[in-house]
């Protein structure tokens, strides 16, 4: 083996070559670089023990389950995406601009893995995603899902909530569409179904369900109805360009909580106009900008018990430069960040 060295000429200010292989630690490395792969580099954490020894405050879990889609599918790829999306930075120094704070410093935040999920078995998918969420809960952090299709919401939001029991929870719900479809081609557990499914089974009440963004041309005026009837609040958005994004945000956060103890919040990322999320299932036009999401998810989880969340229907496939990817993976970091500012 030859010992003739090898050494290109140095340019830059840092460490002598016998320090060079070890200058940097994983923190350090730019994401791209970060063999861990987890969200934002913290932590793995993938059980119960684990989770209770870190003493984690938040536990990222991935659903990577699409096989309740209705159109085109892909998001199975979102928690990959998710975490793999450009960040500046990684934890623990971290600052969020925004909220002013280093929220790593104020949270201990792990990754918790993915689900077990498998593809070709839609019933056991939506089965383990919800013992996931329920053992992450259980060991006493709380969950930022990511997915999958909207659909895990039924199985994350139902753990979540037999967990919390029996404080109750409410729900702040993003999304173009209302998901309160009564089947899907037959099936009960399409991402057209999930929140109809909280409702029946009595994981929520609907008068703690309330809906911000919903636009375009489905469903129709029985599935309205039925929402009426259950105590819906929803809010459209046209009334978000009528009355402003920062009233109609306090609102939800006020009806949500009108009996109940902790908020589940859930974010399809297709609540945001296409032209600044192009990377989902069923985009719809003429919705959210990037930013009054971003602000309106500051303001609930800062505003609120925060008893778990997820963030939903991000599809690498229609991505186009990790745009959507980033947004939801911002999504997230808003809100570590105001539940940092809240606990701090």
């Amino acid at each position: 083996m030859s010992d003739r060295p090898f050494r290109i000429p140095e340019s830059t200010l840092y460490a002598a070559e016998a320090d060079e292989f070890d200058e940097f630690g994983s923190n350090d490395l730019p994401s791209y670089s970060d063999w861990r792969g987890t969200f934002y580099k913290v932590p793995w954490a993938v059980d119960e023990d684990a989770i209770r020894e870190a003493g984690a405050d938040v536990a990222i879990v991935g659903a990577p389950y699409d096989e309740g889609v209705s159109s085109r599918p892909g998001a199975r790829f979102g928690p990959m995406a998710i975490r793999g999306a450009h960040v500046t930075s990684g934890s623990p120094w971290s600052w969020s601009i925004q909220a002013g704070v280093r929220p790593f410093d104020l949270l201990t935040v792990v990754d918790a893995g993915d689900a077990p999920v498998v593809p070709g078995r839609p019933e056991r998918s939506l089965r383990v995603i919800h013992e996931k969420v329920r053992r992450v809960a259980r060991a006493g952090a709380i969950p930022i899902v990511l997915g999958g299709d909207h659909s895990i919401t039924y199985p994350s939001a139902a753990a979540v909530a037999r967990v919390q029991d029996p404080a109750t929870v409410g729900i702040v719900h993003f999304d173009a569409h209302a998901d309160t479809g009564a089947d899907q081609w037959g099936s009960l557990i399409g991402h057209g179904e999930p929140m109809r499914r909280l409702i029946e089974e009595g994981w929520v009440a609907g008068s703690n369900f309330v809906q911000v963004g919903l636009r375009g041309y489905w469903p129709d005026e029985d599935t309205f109805a039925w929402m009426r009837d259950q105590g819906f609040r929803w809010h459209t958005q046209v009334e978000l360009e009528e009355r402003g994004v920062e009233a109609v945000v306090d609102d939800a956060i006020a009806e949500a909580l009108d009996g109940a103890d902790r908020i589940y919040l859930s974010v399809d990322i297709d609540v945001v106009d296409p032209g600044m999320a192009p990377g989902t299932g069923t985009p719809e036009s003429g919705g959210m900008l990037g930013r009054e999401l971003l602000r309106a998810v500051r303001r609930i989880v800062g505003s609120v018990d925060l008893a778990g969340m997820d963030v939903v229907e991000v599809s690498p496939p229609y991505d186009h430069a990790e745009i959507t990817a980033m947004l939801a993976t911002n999504v997230v970091m808003e809100a570590i960040s105001a539940l940092a500012v809240r606990r701090g």
